[in-house]
């Protein structure tokens, strides 16, 4: 009986610190749009997603590659399958998926973006059909159904004021992390989470310094403001590694459903600060859009779901 109520404590103490875990997701990610929308005034756009994943990469590694058992660190040990598979998820996720958003939002409002960016999880539920044939119930074509309008509210179907190029970047951007999240399950990918991300951030940061490269960009270091600085930093540490380790985290002590509600909780998040602090407004027609999304979105990831839906909506941890 004592050992039994000494659990229960234990217990609930351990779902408390792990639906603490998933507030920061929820609050962390969402700002990253703010974060990078201050980042990108300033700084180049792909430079920036450059430093940014390289250096929270290289910082994560060596705690990466010590975690987990020594039966699991002796057993997940990468190559060059496994490098050549980060490559590619690293150009798909956070070069073409946090980059594209980077050079997106010197143009896009944050919360629109974060709201477009957070319509991956209708595009790795399309991306499942095509790649594995698993076809979505009725109850999900309806969600995505109502993901499509949302999307040609908010965009105003070409005649909103929302610039059309970075609008298409972004919802391109959201596809590639959609694709590569379903192309992860069929790819030679390292075991341990943290080791994954790792290895992805500095895959995709190298990406995005090569895109970098050919587009020309360079930091005028006089010309950057401290608050792009206190940007970069932000999304380094709190965006990539605070936020990377408490989503891996909950994701071990919740359900997956229920992390996976960062996907529509972090555009809410976004657009209220993007409100807050830089003086964003939506109109009528892009509130309505966004928040059609959102809800679409939600209904998507609580449909019934007859083949469990890729765990790896994440990030667009932007």
């Amino acid at each position: 009986m004592t050992t039994t109520l000494t659990k229960r404590p234990a217990t609930r103490n351990a779902a408390l610190v792990a639906w603490v875990a998933l507030v920061v997701v929820w609050i962390v990610w969402g700002s990253t749009y703010l974060a990078i929308r201050v980042g990108v005034r300033t700084l180049p756009p792909f430079t920036m997603a450059a430093i940014r994943y390289l250096i929270a990469g290289l910082l994560l590694f060596p705690v990466a590659w010590r975690s987990g058992t020594p039966e699991q660190r002796a057993d997940d040990r990468p190559g060059r399958r496994q490098w050549a598979a980060m490559a590619l998820l690293g150009i798909m996720l956070p070069a073409a998926g946090n980059g594209v958003v980077s050079w997106a939002e010197l143009r896009l409002p944050s919360g629109i973006a974060a709201v477009l960016i957070g319509t991956v999880p209708l595009w790795i539920v399309l991306a499942d059909a095509v790649v594995k044939r698993r076809m979505p119930g009725a109850a999900r074509w309806l969600a995505l159904a109502a993901g499509i309008v949302g999307v040609a509210v908010l965009s105003g179907g070409g005649g909103s004021h929302l610039p059309l190029g970075p609008t298409a970047a972004a919802l391109l951007a959201a596809m590639s992390w959609g694709t590569g999240s379903v192309l992860q399950g069929l790819l030679p990918v390292p075991a341990r989470a943290l080791l994954m991300t790792a290895m992805e951030m500095v895959c995709g940061g190298l990406a995005c310094a090569v895109v970098a490269l050919v587009r020309g960009e360079t930091i005028d270091f006089g010309a950057v403001s401290g608050e792009s600085w206190w940007a970069m930093v932000y999304l380094i540490t709190a965006g990539s590694l605070l936020a990377m380790t408490c989503y891996v985290f909950a994701l071990g002590r919740l359900p997956a459903t229920t992390v996976s509600s960062y996907a529509f909780v972090n555009p809410v998040v976004a657009v209220l600060l993007g409100a807050a602090l830089l003086g964003e407004r939506l109109t009528g027609r892009e509130a309505l859009g966004a928040a059609i999304v959102v809800l679409s979105v939600a209904g998507l990831l609580s449909a019934p779901r007859p083949n469990r839906l890729l765990r790896r909506a994440r990030r667009a941890e932007a």
